[in-house]
C-alpha cells in the first residue's frame, strides 16, 4: 500500500486541543487548524486570502504532550503531515512535525528563556527625592521677601527721572536707584542691585 505524501500546511489553531490517553498509554492529541491560502486576483493585481480550508490534526506520542501544553485557540502553527481522510469538506491530517509560526510573536523554548540574572537591574536606583525637596533655584530670602510684599519696592509716580541722590546706572548697596517703575532699595543679602532706567 502507498503511503500518501506528506505536506505542510500553515493556518491558525480553531478551539482548544484534545487530548487522551489510550489503554496502552499512548497519548493521543487533536485539535483543529483553518487555513486561507493566499491567491493572486488578476483584477485587481493584488493578493487576497482564498476560500478557508479547514483541517483536523492528530497528533501522537510526545509531539501530543507538548501540542497540548503549547498551543492554543488562535494561534498560527506549522503542520507537517499526512492527509489520511477527507470528510465534510475537511482534511483530516496524521501529524508528523508542527511548530509555532513565528511570522506574528516570539516563541520561547526551554532552553532559550531568558534566565532571572538577565531581569536583574544593572544597579541600585538613586533615592527619589522627598516631596518637601524643591527645584527652585531662587534666594533663600526670595520667599521670607515677597511674604512681606516686597518691603524694598516702593511705587513712584515719577518714571522718567530717578528720586535725589540716586544713581540711574549701576549702585552699590546702601544707595537707591530707578527703574523707570518705582524704587527699588537694596536688600540687605545683596551686595549689589542691578536693573534698567
Amino acid at each position: 500500500m502507498a503511503v500518501a505524501p506528506a505536506l505542510p500546511v500553515s493556518g491558525t489553531v480553531t478551539g482548544a486541543v484534545e487530548c487522551r490517553i489510550t489503554e496502552t498509554g499512548t497519548v493521543i492529541a487533536r485539535f483543529r487548524l483553518t487555513a486561507r491560502p493566499r491567491e493572486w486576483d488578476p483584477r485587481s493585481q493584488a493578493w487576497r486570502d482564498g476560500a478557508p480550508l479547514s483541517y483536523v490534526c492528530t497528533v501522537w506520542r510526545e509531539l501530543a504532550r507538548n501540542a497540548a501544553e503549547s498551543l492554543t485557540n488562535g494561534v498560527t502553527v506549522l503542520v507537517h503531515g499526512r492527509i489520511t481522510e477527507i470528510r465534510d469538506n475537511t482534511l483530516w491530517l496524521s501529524v508528523d512535525d508542527l511548530g509555532i509560526s513565528l511570522r506574528q510573536r516570539i516563541a520561547y523554548t526551554e532552553a532559550s528563556l531568558p534566565s532571572p540574572e538577565a531581569a536583574a537591574p544593572i544597579s541600585k536606583l538613586p533615592p527619589a527625592p522627598s516631596p518637601t525637596a524643591s527645584c527652585d533655584s531662587r534666594p533663600s530670602w526670595w520667599a521670607a521677601e515677597r511674604a512681606h510684599g516686597w518691603p524694598g519696592f516702593t511705587p513712584t509716580g515719577d518714571r522718567s527721572a530717578p528720586p535725589p541722590g540716586a544713581s540711574p546706572v549701576e549702585s552699590r548697596a546702601g544707595t537707591v536707584r530707578s527703574t523707570g517703575v518705582g524704587v527699588i532699595t537694596p536688600h540687605p543679602h545683596a551686595s549689589t542691585v542691578k536693573g534698567t532706567a
